[in-house]
């Protein structure tokens, strides 16, 4: 885990991203999607660190997708410091953020409340 890349804008764990190689992150200017990326682009012209600090709950952009919205709504909740000791001790378990391109083990959901619990206990 890379803690020092953090949490996207939308919520994605850039820390555990595997293409976090060639990308130093969602804050940087070298993230694949940097000008294209619908959620940093209404985060930083509502001048908000990410979709977590923002008072809607709203599912545009990445956060259509259970993952990113999952993370950004336990960051809301529970903090960013947080959502990283959870995934750094999930990770240390055996729990894979991506196993096959990009869709890991926090995309088995199809509810957010359980993703939030799976985020906080590391198991189902």
């Amino acid at each position: 885990m890379k803690r020092e890349l953090g949490i996207a804008r939308c919520g994605l764990a850039c820390c555990l991203c595997s293409e976090n190689e060639k990308c130093n992150g969602c804050y940087s200017d070298n993230c694949p999607d940097y000008t294209q990326c619908e959620n940093r682009k209404c985060s930083m012209e509502k001048e908000l660190p990410g979709c977590y600090a923002c008072e809607m709950d709203c599912k545009r952009g990445l956060l259509n997708k259970i993952k990113p919205y999952g993370f950004t709504l336990f960051i809301k909740r529970y903090g960013i410091e947080n959502l990283l000791d959870c995934l750094e001790e999930n990770e240390k378990r055996g729990i894979l953020y991506h196993r096959k391109g990009i869709i890991g083990d926090y995309d088995d959901f199809d509810d957010v409340e359980k993703l939030i619990e799976f985020i906080k206990m590391g198991k189902r």
